[in-house]
């Protein structure tokens, strides 16, 4: 996150066609939830401007043209039709207000990071590849109060995320911060399916095989090394949406 931000991921209209696609994508893989959940990227360098989406619009059917441009400072919708319901206001006004370098704000109730969330110990173990991707990056929620409709409840949570990249919300789901749209969501993505190695690896009853705290730091920097998989990934799963 601390890595420098390149003029071109602030442009609103590439964040307007990469943000709508990852709601339509978001969607054909199954972690929609009605027509609720929100997605949200800064438009300006201190994150006083984000995109968000509006009240209630189903994500497969989110175009460039219906998010909604607001000011992190006073929930002002600066461009756009409509208003962002209070939780996602909550969330990602207080995200982008309080944290800059979160340039992109992802937050779904996907089946396995929900399930892993909803344990009493969600913590997320490192067994492999995918799950050691997020050693050292992952923050916990245990302070589930209902649905986040509360300036407070923002406040908290950016101060439960800190400087991590993830966020596991205790009873909720999962929120993932990050420099670029395809960045953010390759970690949605991996994030998914780490959950659903150690959903699957728990449920066998057996002990874990846990990987020591060198092998698992080792394997987590070796991710570095394929940062181009989200640009590459996400542009493939762009070409694959229908045309609205």
């Amino acid at each position: 996150m601390n890595a420098p931000v390149h003029s071109e991921t602030l442009d609103p209209a590439v964040l307007r066609r990469d943000l709508s696609a990852a709601f339509r994508i978001c969607h054909q893989m199954g972690w929609s939830e009605s027509v609720g959940n929100h997605f949200s990227a800064a438009v300006s360098d201190d994150g006083a401007e984000f995109l968000l989406n509006a009240c209630w619009q189903h994500f497969a059917t989110i175009r460039p043209e219906d998010l909604l441009r607001i000011d992190a400072r006073d929930g002002r919708v600066i461009e756009g039709q409509g208003r962002p319901d209070a939780s996602a206001w909550c969330v990602h006004g207080t995200l982008h207000r309080k944290k800059p370098e979160a340039k992109v704000v992802l937050h779904a109730h996907s089946p396995y990071a929900t399930a892993l969330a909803c344990l009493k110990d969600p913590t997320v173990v490192p067994i492999d590849n995918n799950t050691a991707r997020f050693y050292g990056r992952t923050a916990y929620d245990f302070d589930f109060g209902g649905i986040a409709d509360a300036e407070e409840e923002g406040e908290r949570l950016a101060e439960c995320l800190g400087g991590k990249t993830v966020l596991v919300m205790g009873n909720h789901g999962v929120t993932i911060v990050g420099e670029t749209v395809a960045a953010a969501f390759e970690d949605l993505y991996f994030f998914e399916k780490a959950a659903r190695t150690l959903i699957l690896a728990r449920s066998s009853g057996q002990s874990l095989a846990v990987l020591s705290d060198a092998v698992a730091q080792n394997t987590a920097d070796g991710w570095g090394a394929y940062a181009g998989m989200a640009d590459r990934h996400f542009a493939y799963l762009k070409s694959q949406l229908p045309v609205l």
